[in-house]
């Protein structure tokens, strides 16, 4: 299959919304560059009318490029370079050298179109939420695990199962494939778009990197499943849209607690009452 490449110069604070837009029109992986957002969709959905309607929307301007199947692990080797965050955990696709005592722990990801390396401010600031989080033992969910990268990483943490469900079916599949790249026995993952069929009170530890909407509307379903005393742990959240997801999340009975902030975006953390 090919896939058509969509480069949209496009300001920091535009890119969740432009990545939540392009989703609905069947776009299947983005990419972050330091100056414009990537997208890319097979070459049978594309609609350039569809297309040009939205980046006009916004008054900006995008270039397309086709891609070859066979030539996508070249896109993807020559954009990736190793992701570390601080000393605690570095993110490697599989045809890099061990990062060695670098890193307490390492992760390795293929991501196949998926969200989800750790290069967005938000992967980053999540993992470094984590670090400061005791998961030894512990009952974790994956809101919207693209690539399972957090999975992951709870699982390496110490974690006695963690659950990750993604809306993207061929997401699902590709954070099935990394987690049994890193070894992590005690991770799965099904496709779904909400948490409906989650148990109350069932998590120890709430994980979700999405965007602002998502969250507000979830709110109320995140602590549902979370346990008393649950830690919420919350990112794709712009820094002007703070007081709405923590009034959100108060009203819900969840109480504030750390922060990481990186490159104009957040990752907030509660505490359930």
């Amino acid at each position: 299959m090919s896939y058509i490449a969509i480069t949209i110069p496009a300001p920091q604070e535009l890119r969740d919304v432009l990545v939540a837009q392009l989703s609905d029109m069947g776009y299947e992986g983005f990419e972050e560059r330091p100056d414009a957002l990537v997208a890319y969709i097979p070459e049978t959905d594309f609609e350039e009318n569809n297309l040009m309607g939205l980046v006009g929307s916004h008054g900006l301007d995008y270039t397309k490029e086709k891609i070859e199947q066979a030539n996508w692990n070249a896109v993807w080797e020559s954009s990736f370079e190793p992701v570390l965050v601080e000393d605690f955990c570095g993110i490697r696709a599989g045809f890099h050298a061990p990062l060695g005592d670098t890193v307490k722990h390492e992760i390795i990801i293929t991501p196949k179109m998926s969200f989800g390396t750790g290069h967005h401010a938000t992967t980053w600031s999540v993992v470094r939420l984590m670090r400061g989080v005791d998961f030894v033992g512990k009952k974790v969910f994956d809101f919207g695990s693209g690539t399972g990268i957090l999975a992951i990483l709870a699982d390496k943490l110490g974690a006695e199962e963690t659950r990750g469900i993604d809306i993207d079916t061929w997401a699902v599949e590709n954070a099935e494939e990394n987690a049994e790249a890193n070894g992590s026995g005690n991770v799965s993952f099904a496709q779904a778009d909400n948490l409906s069929r989650e148990e109350s009170g069932a998590y120890d530890v709430l994980l979700a990197n999405i965007n602002r909407n998502i969250l507000l509307v979830n709110m109320s379903e995140m602590k549902r499943i979370l346990k008393k005393g649950g830690i919420l742990i919350l990112s794709g959240i712009l820094q002007e849209d703070e007081p709405a997801i923590v009034k959100a999340a108060r009203a819900e009975g969840l109480q504030p607690a750390e922060r990481a902030e990186r490159e104009h975006w957040l990752a907030l953390s509660f505490i359930a009452g």
